[in-house]
């Protein structure tokens, strides 16, 4: 098991690497992570849902995504509460200290899981959550170091060097853990290090004397380098010249699946930006409304910083609005939900942009799909990940027409306005091309995402066979 001093430390990072690793040796090795708190999600092979660290993991593995590698996932609908998914289905919301009592609960299914995982393969390579010395959170816990005793299984922790404090880091949670906690850590790494390592061996070796842990190794920083993030909006883009597309994504309180724009933050000829809160919406080419996991309290969040006004402004001048699921949702004449899923129940004006009207059911449809953009028949796949039904005569003009006899979303008359309730579509060559063209891209570069995501995967494990001691690691994981 992967654990962290911190979020962020690159405990999802290490387990892609790992997985990897042992994956080019032959090994049958799985990812899992017991819990996780995200809002950033992927459809599995089985129909539910987990978080897309672990999908990307199981990429890593050569595996298709599936729901017993990340039995719980809770996704924040506000600042205290979470719909909470068992085994790939919501099965209730509750705010943080119900949930506190139902994590015995949930810890029944992480076992049940992890049993029927350690079956199958030889490696179970686990990512903890957060910080294993939350003194809050350790009661009952089922995300680090209640799971790792339950099962009996050793502790890499890992650091972020970059942050600054690493050895503050490394020696404060071990002090905080339990005498038989601190002794199932089996090694440190030190992630994300610049510069030359023999000026960080005192530190190390000082390290290794104060708390008897060996330093496994450590990874340097990595430039040009793409994961898709857990939870945190990276931001990152290498510099660009030439022609570019202007594209802004509104940054909503209850943002989902932001992963959808990592595509373009990586395309050479797009110029990305998120506007965040108290700023306003500079001049683009495309704005995207994303997706949320709490549509209408993030439709009034919208109004109150001024975008609405912004966004028509921007159609008034030619711009182009793509909506992609509560961005979809959000472009239609209401809004409503009757049982209250995402918070008080009733019933809220959309912006009106598109003639048709959404009603957030309780039965969330999950479903990895594929068919062919309204735009060139451009082919496109993606998955949808929803609560509302939305009807109206503008879905007459959909936005995608899918494989299996469906239609999705729309696109208005006069092709400025389309919305699909489809993520991913910017991951295929085809329909980013199409997208990017539609927006206003003249010639546009086609750019392989997966192959990009595959090539980083690679080079993570790379990096852990030239500076991770890999006997340690191959007797840690019982080979």
């Amino acid at each position: 098991m992967v654990q962290g001093t911190t979020s962020d430390a690159g405990k999802s990072t290490l387990v892609t690497a790992l997985c990897r690793w042992l994956r080019r040796q032959g090994v049958a090795v799985v990812p899992f992570k017991p819990q996780n708190m995200a809002l950033n999600s992927a459809v599995t092979a089985d129909g539910g849902e987990i978080g897309r660290a672990q999908a990307v993991q199981a990429q890593a593995c050569h595996l298709a995504p599936h729901t017993d590698m990340n039995p719980v996932l809770l996704k924040p609908n506000s600042d205290t509460g979470a719909q909470v998914i068992i085994h790939g289905r919501a099965v209730t919301s509750m705010n943080a200290v119900a949930y506190h009592d139902y994590k015995r609960v949930a810890m029944q299914a992480v076992l049940e899981s992890h049993q029927r995982l350690s079956a199958q393969y030889a490696v179970v390579m686990v990512e903890g959550a957060g910080s294993p010395a939350e003194i809050n959170l350790r009661a009952n816990d089922i995300a680090n170091m209640g799971f790792a005793e339950a099962v009996d299984c050793p502790v890499i922790l890992i650091a972020d060097i970059d942050r600054g404090g690493v050895f503050a880091h490394l020696v404060g949670t071990l002090e905080l853990l339990s005498e038989s906690e601190r002794a199932r850590v089996k090694g440190f790494v030190i992630n994300r290090f610049r510069g030359d390592i023999a000026l960080l061996q005192n530190g190390l070796d000082w390290l290794e004397e104060r708390t008897g842990v060996p330093v496994l190794g450590v990874l340097p920083y990595l430039m040009d380098f793409h994961l898709e993030a857990e939870d945190a909006i990276d931001t990152r883009q290498t510099a660009k010249t030439g022609e570019r597309l202007r594209v802004v994504v509104p940054v909503l309180p209850r943002i989902s699946n932001h992963t959808d724009f990592d595509p373009l933050r990586l395309h050479p000829q797009v110029e990305l930006s998120f506007v965040g809160p108290g700023q306003p919406i500079p001049p683009a080419d495309l704005i995207i409304l994303p997706g949320s996991k709490s549509v209408r309290p993030d439709l009034a969040f919208l109004r109150a910083q001024g975008w609405e006004e912004a966004i028509r402004r921007h159609l008034r001048y030619g711009g182009k609005l793509l909506g992609i699921c509560g961005g979809l949702q959000m472009l239609g004449r209401t809004l409503a939900d009757p049982y209250g899923l995402e918070g008080e129940a009733g019933e809220s004006d959309g912006l009106g942009l598109l003639d048709f009207r959404t009603v957030l059911e309780p039965e969330k449809q999950l479903r990895n799909v594929s068919g062919q953009l309204a735009l060139e028949d451009a082919p496109v796949s993606g998955y949808e990940i929803h609560a509302g039904v939305s009807e109206g005569p503008a879905l007459a003009n959909p936005a995608v027409r899918l494989s299996d006899g469906r239609s999705d979303g729309a696109l208005s008359a006069d092709g400025q306005v389309m919305g699909t309730y489809l993520h991913g579509l910017f991951e295929s060559s085809a329909s980013s091309s199409a997208l990017l063209r539609w927006a206003g891209l003249r010639e546009v570069q086609r750019i392989d995402y997966h192959a990009l995501r595959e090539r980083d995967i690679e080079r993570l494990a790379d990096q852990v066979e030239a500076h991770l001691d890999t006997e340690k690691l191959s007797r840690l994981c019982g080979l």
